[in-house]
């Protein structure tokens, strides 16, 4: 039965979003942990993590930063811990891979491919930023490539698969699942495969629905029934691609990394609430949600006392 319920993942701070963008946002270790223990109790199966610099926001993937809220999530919860490796699309593979590498999380992100992503969007409805570097940020996007070669795409799936480490995979795009097609074709990857579709992002597939559906349809002509689904949808289309995701028997991600929002003009108030949110909709449906044990068994993961922290 724990393969008919659905898995929410809540990513609860991430690098996109600036902290004068919302005063919700987690900032410091503390309300990082706080953030991740909230979602996890309002019915997060995964907990989605980034870290970042506690005096301005920045984004910050050295292993020290990580450090300060991961012992205080594990002992505080049963959630499956899934720390970055995509961190800032600035930085390299070898910054970006260092947090799981030295802590050996039970899952891993891993974008599929390179692209272009433009942040710089937001410039149009946030006007004043606290921090000198969050406004540059969002505009040098107009001339930022993510990078994700097939070596860096190597590079992190060697340095983490002997941990026993698995995978969700981040596709942006249609090619990015015939990436990962590719790394499965080598033997690099291992079933279950957990597939996260992304959509909303300038530079990936759209929001449409018949993006969804495309993306799903190819997903499960490459990969039949190796692979479990789940969704992300940016900003305003985080619910409604939920609620399409979850009808079709696919699994859902929310939180403020993805969106900052709970309604037209509201911003969400913490982590949990747009947690809250997704769940009436799943269980409105007459699902019911995987708790972190059932999603671990639906993933086949290896553990919460087999990590590095």
């Amino acid at each position: 039965m724990a393969s008919q319920k659905v898995i929410i993942t809540c990513a609860v701070t991430g690098a996109i979003h600036t902290p004068s963008m919302s005063p919700y946002l987690p900032v410091t270790a503390a309300e990082i942990a706080e953030a991740a223990i909230g979602a996890a109790e309002a019915g997060a199966a995964i907990v989605h993590l980034h870290a970042r610099d506690e005096q301005t926001g920045k984004p910050d993937q050295s292993p020290e930063a990580f450090l300060r809220f991961l012992p205080r999530i594990k002992q505080s919860t049963k959630a499956v811990i899934n720390l970055t490796t995509g961190g800032a699309p600035y930085m390299t593979v070898q910054e970006r891979v260092k947090p799981a590498e030295t802590f050996k999380p039970e899952v891993a992100s891993l974008n599929m491919g390179s692209m272009n992503f433009g942040l710089f969007p937001m410039l149009g409805r946030f006007k004043e930023f606290k921090h000198d570097w969050e406004q540059p940020a969002l505009e040098n996007s107009r001339d930022l490539v993510f990078r994700n070669t097939y070596k860096d795409i190597e590079f992190v799936l060697r340095t983490l698969g002997d941990a026993g480490t698995r995978f969700e995979f981040e596709c942006y795009d249609t090619a990015h699942l015939y990436n990962l097609a590719h790394f499965l074709e080598r033997g690099l990857v291992k079933p279950p495969l957990f597939v996260q579709t992304v959509f909303g992002i300038l530079g990936g597939i759209g929001p449409h629905p018949e993006d969804v559906l495309h993306m799903k349809r190819t997903a499960d002509r490459l990969f039949g029934k190796s692979y479990k689904w789940s969704v992300l949808g940016a900003g305003r289309n985080q619910l409604a691609i939920a609620a399409q995701a979850a009808a079709m028997g696919g699994n859902v991600r929310v939180g403020l990394e993805d969106s900052l929002w709970s309604g037209p003009g509201r911003l969400a108030t913490s982590n949990a609430e747009q947690v809250r949110a997704v769940r009436q909709i799943i269980e409105g449906l007459g699902l019911a949600v995987a708790t972190p044990e059932e999603a671990r068994e639906i993933l086949e993961l290896k553990g919460g006392d087999k990590v590095g922290f």
